[in-house]
């Protein structure tokens, strides 16, 4: 586990970074599995609440709930896909794994939000807090092109900081950094040859119910 990001800088207390968590084999091992989830849950296009807004990712979910967001209801945890309305898959064991092993907390992840990131696509600063269980981490994993990942504070203007995440890179958000402010910055095209295609593939792993 790194404590820092190599810029001289170190994370806030709770939050770990395993970089190169998963091999090369166990990253197309996983991503077979992630296209498992996306054949029973197809990826499709949120949008903000209010505004209506289109997110520049794709994404789903995994678990027995999954994170959703609509003009109408807004962020929210639900049991069905939003177009199918099929229950979700459930989350691969790889990843189940993967928390028991980082997360340190005696609950299994309820939820697994799947985001798919084209070349172009970015995420705002913003923070999970639409769980109810705040004690239990957030775990995330990369697969495919490398991002530039922002990390701050509980504040959205506290002081920000950018670092790279790679394919089989694991972030966790816990502790004192459990609510930081977090998005990413930009996707580094031709970073990877995991995805045939290119695009970045997060896995965000979220314990909902105390």
């Amino acid at each position: 586990m790194a404590n820092n990001t190599g810029t001289g800088w170190t994370f806030p207390e709770g939050v770990k970074f395993y970089p190169g968590y998963l091999t090369r084999e166990q990253q197309k091992m996983l991503l077979e599995e992630v296209r498992e989830v996306v054949a029973a849950a197809p990826l499709y296009v949120p949008v903000m609440p209010g505004t209506g807004t289109p997110l520049s990712v794709r994404m789903t979910n995994c678990g027995p709930l999954g994170w959703v967001t609509d003009k109408d209801r807004g962020y929210r945890y639900q049991g069905v896909h939003p177009v199918t309305q099929s229950a979700w898959p459930p989350i691969p064991d790889t990843l189940i794994h993967i928390w028991e092993q980082v997360a340190c907390y005696p609950k299994l992840p309820e939820a697994c939000l799947v985001n798919f990131y084209a070349g172009d696509a970015r995420m705002g600063l913003h923070q999970d807090k639409d769980e109810q269980d705040l004690e239990a981490p957030v775990v995330s994993v990369s697969l495919g092109e490398s991002c530039l990942f922002r990390l701050g504070g509980k504040q959205r203007n506290d002081r920000t900081r950018s670092f790279r995440l790679a394919s089989g890179d694991v972030l966790v958000l816990g502790g004192e950094g459990r609510l930081a402010f977090h998005g990413v910055d930009r996707v580094y095209p031709g970073t990877s040859t995991l995805l045939k295609n290119g695009g970045r593939i997060n896995l965000t792993l979220r314990r909902v119910n105390p």
